[in-house]
């Protein structure tokens, strides 16, 4: 698994239930998606955006509706965010658990 800088510094701090005991897995697949990081519990896929993503906004956009007709909410960081500002992302992740769709705790 070939990770970006960002990618493994975010996967440093999810990995081993290191998140407020949720368990991430890194690339996983989902539907013809593979997702930077994803939280089955909380239905949360996280991704990590380089620079391609700027010039793939509709891309992502249509994804992004397709993972929430899969009941999967997304959200997004770019490559600076993680490196300059590891523990807003953390936070911001973590706001994100008060908000799931369809919890499913300790699967």
């Amino acid at each position: 698994m070939q990770l970006t800088h960002a990618e493994k510094l975010l996967w440093e701090k999810l990995r081993k239930k290191k998140l407020e005991g949720r368990k991430f897995r890194c690339q996983h697949p989902v539907d013809r998606y593979i997702l930077d990081f994803y939280c089955h519990s909380e239905r949360l896929a996280v991704e990590v955006d380089g620079e391609v993503h700027q010039i793939r906004k509709e891309y992502d956009k249509i994804r992004e509706k397709n993972l929430l007709a899969l009941n999967i909410r997304t959200i997004r960081f770019t490559n600076a965010e993680v490196i300059n500002e590891i523990d807003n992302v953390l936070n911001k992740i973590k706001s994100e658990f008060k908000h799931s769709l369809n919890p499913q705790r300790g699967v």
